[in-house]
């Protein structure tokens, strides 16, 4: 017979090593979610999106042109992600869960707000991706991941389950942190050919690296934040395995 997917538990282990290193890992999160913000995000606000199209500034090009209910979504879901960029990395500050736990819980709602107005208009955004099909499907469903992991870290805290809470908000915070692992594997996608000494031309380059990124910025994020739910002995799930 088939047995169902259930909750796993491995014992957690901690050292100071390990300690050490996760302070290390979680400053890296949050600066490069707030370098991330600073040049990726606050420049649409300094210009309208035809002003920054001509200058060809990140996505304006493709969005100067757009109907104004997907520039409208566009805004959303800038505003919406940077703001769980940051707010999602201080979830994980340990001292604000002990000593400000009042502060942790706003900080949390207000994360989730981001998460839920970005995804949903990271949906509407989608079909008009630059990278095509492989950006509507990847970065689609991105943003429906995005919406059911969030969505299940809100019900595991309402039921007052923390372990489930704190394993589905690490998996929904390696989704919302594809912002930042996207602009990681651009400029390693671009110099690809490079090494392995092929002809380069930017916008070929480009456009071949930006095919990539749709499911390449989340999917091994996802992988990872697995791995650290099982590291740290929060409920996981194992594949279903059939029996007699």
């Amino acid at each position: 017979m088939t047995r169902l997917i259930e909750p796993v538990r491995t014992a957690p282990v901690a050292t100071p090593v390990s300690r050490a290193s996760r302070r290390v890992g979680w400053a890296f999160v949050l600066l490069s979610a707030l370098a991330v913000v600073a040049f990726s995000a606050l420049p649409y606000f300094t210009a309208s999106l035809r002003d920054l199209a001509g200058d060809e500034v990140g996505l304006a090009p493709t969005y100067a042109e757009a109907p104004m209910f997907v520039q409208a979504a566009f805004y959303v879901h800038i505003v919406g992600g940077a703001t769980a960029l940051v707010l999602g990395a201080l979830q994980f500050w340990r001292g604000l869960r002990e000593r400000a736990p009042r502060v942790h819980r706003w900080t949390g709602r207000l994360y989730l707000a981001g998460v839920a107005v970005g995804g949903v208009a990271g949906l509407i955004i989608a079909p008009s991706s630059p990278a095509g099909y492989v950006g509507f499907f990847g970065f689609g469903a991105l943003a429906v991941l995005w919406l059911i992991t969030g969505w299940r870290a809100y019900r595991a805290i309402r039921r007052g389950d923390v372990p489930s809470h704190q394993a589905w908000m690490i998996r929904n915070y390696s989704l919302t942190y594809a912002g930042v692992t996207l602009r990681l594997w651009l400029p390693l996608l671009l110099l690809a050919p490079l090494l392995l000494g092929q002809p380069w031309e930017f916008d070929a380059a480009f456009a071949n690296a930006y095919a990539a990124v749709p499911f390449l910025c989340w999917l091994p994020n996802l992988v990872v934040a697995e791995w650290l739910v099982r590291r740290r002995g929060l409920p996981s799930y194992r594949l279903p395995v059939t029996g007699g």
